[in-house]
């Protein structure tokens, strides 16, 4: 067994600093300052948080991202409002037990279906980061668009770029430090706010939403203890955790290792055309560059400065980058300024930095495109395939047979209809089994026809007599068809209890 020292509460393993004899004689590896894979960019030697100043950056990326982020932000912000068929785009409701995916409702009879969804957002999550690395961090993760598509830039406006920032931060407290942090931490709270409360209509529905912020509090202080809650959750995200939700919490980047490989798409440095780096100086032309021994990087470190994890990409995939192509925004804009072509810093793959092959569409990843698509069509199928209703039949519970004037026995059960849809839906039953029965309605339904009203489940009895010509011994197989608008949407398969003779 390996021999580790312990250490109390109140002792602390020798500095390798200060007795550096302790150092070589200790068997606990000593932290390599030198390499960014021993220590974290936002973490200081002594533990305490360094805080990152982004710069703002430029470029057709960032541009693509913008607009791809207004889109999912219209979604977000206007999903509460938009209804398919009269039902939400997306409502979650845990406590009614109603959950409701693009119009259709799903209760907890649909179990199946929502096991079948989780294993398939599963294995997607597995293939695509497999094919595509962390594209949904950088473009779709909604942490990464309100962070840098809506808080980021409303810190910009009010406090300036990152030197200003930095500036600002590090000056005494005066009355115009003042303003702009209580005007920025305000329009922050508000944003939080407004996500907040957002978010919770996914929850209970933008109608329940309204009628807890009209009435009188007091009336919905469980409604009211959420919004607070959720605001005050996420103003510490996007004021002050910022991007260590994605380093320290979110379990994705960790997975990285698992699922990338030499053929994955990352956002990567070129290391074969940009080393060896060095500045360039304004005599100097790339072919004499070229002739010393020195690449394309001219070692500016932009590429750096607006990472908002605080990485520098040019050593390689790390757990902390996110894919948000800002490197390759500033670096693209520095290859242009000094006539070199772009995409130093690029989507590329380890195999196509190592051999200079240009990124295309490959086998592999269309393969990985059909299994993909061919999951999404299981579910796809599963969804707009299911019935609209959902019945089970059980015997009433204490009841024996009961044998009529005639010779035929009868059963009491109970049978319950769910109505999966926003209308209302009416059921018949029919006995499928045993056949030749000679009786004109061997089911009777009390109270006639089955009206199952919208989003409810209806409970009635139903009455089943038999003949002693098809009966068994004992117990008789009964199978009992569902038929909605004359189609059968289920078959229910219960027993008849009868006389053992």
């Amino acid at each position: 067994m390996l021999d580790v020292p312990k250490f109390t509460v109140n002792q602390t393993p020798p500095s390798p600093d200060k007795h550096p004899e302790a150092a070589e004689n200790s068997p606990v590896k000593s932290v390599n300052w030198s390499d960014f894979r021993d220590h974290l960019a936002t973490a200081d030697r002594d533990g305490r948080r360094q805080w990152i100043y982004p710069r703002k950056v430029s470029g057709q990326f960032f541009r693509w991202r913008t607009w791809f982020s207004w889109l999912l932000l219209g979604i977000m912000f206007g999903g509460p409002f938009i209804t398919i068929h009269g039902n939400p785009l997306l409502l979650l409701d845990i406590v009614g037990r109603k959950f409701v995916v693009l119009g259709q409702i799903f209760w907890p009879q649909d179990m199946i279906i929502f096991a079948v969804a989780v294993l398939i957002f599963a294995v997607g999550i597995l293939v695509f980061t497999t094919a595509f690395g962390r594209l949904w961090c950088g473009w779709a993760c909604p942490q990464t668009v309100m962070m840098e598509m809506v808080f980021r830039k409303i810190e910009y406006l009010i406090e300036g770029d990152a030197p200003q920032q930095r500036e600002l931060n590090r000056s005494p407290w005066h009355a115009k430090k003042l303003l702009k942090k209580i005007s920025k931490h305000g329009i922050f709270f508000a944003l939080s706010f407004l996500v907040g409360n957002v978010l919770l209509s996914y929850l209970v529905g933008w109608q329940a939403l309204y009628q807890i912020i009209t009435d009188p509090p007091a009336q919905h202080v469980t409604g009211l203890a959420f919004m607070v809650a959720f605001s005050l959750l996420f103003y510490g995200i996007f004021a002050r955790f910022r991007e260590q939700a994605c380093t320290f919490i979110c379990p994705y980047g960790r997975l990285q290792s698992l699922l990338l490989d030499e053929n994955s798409i990352v956002v990567a440095y070129d290391y074969r055309r940009g080393e060896k780096r060095g500045p360039l100086r304004r005599e100097q032309k790339f072919g004499e560059r070229r002739f010393a021994g020195f690449g394309d990087c001219v070692a500016c470190n932009n590429c750096v400065t607006v990472c908002p994890t605080g990485i520098d990409i040019r050593n390689g995939t790390q757990m902390e980058c996110v894919h948000c192509t800002a490197c390759m925004d500033a670096c693209d804009a520095v290859m242009a300024k000094t006539g070199s072509p772009r995409g130093l810093i690029r989507y590329a793959s380890l195999n196509g930095i190592e051999r200079g092959e240009p990124l295309r569409f490959t086998p592999r990843l269309g393969g990985y495109l059909v299994v993909l698509t061919a999951l999404a069509a299981v579910l796809a199928v599963m969804v707009f395939t299911r019935a609209d209703a959902e019945a089970t039949v059980l015997r009433a519970p204490g009841s024996l047979f009961q044998q009529m004037p005639d010779g035929r026995f009868s059963n009491l059960y109970t049978i319950r209809v769910v109505n999966k849809t926003s209308r209302e839906i009416s059921v018949e039953l029919r006995l499928e089994e045993p056949i030749g029965n000679w009786i004109d309605e061997p089911l009777k339904v009390m109270g006639g026809k089955l009206l199952v009203p919208p989003q409810q489940l209806l409970e009635n009895s139903i009455l089943v007599e038999l003949y002693p010509a098809v009966m068994k011994s004992g117990t008789t197989p009964l199978v009992i068809g569902v038929y909605s608008g004359g189609k059968m949407i289920q078959t229910l398969k219960t027993a008849f209890i009868g006389p053992r003779n």
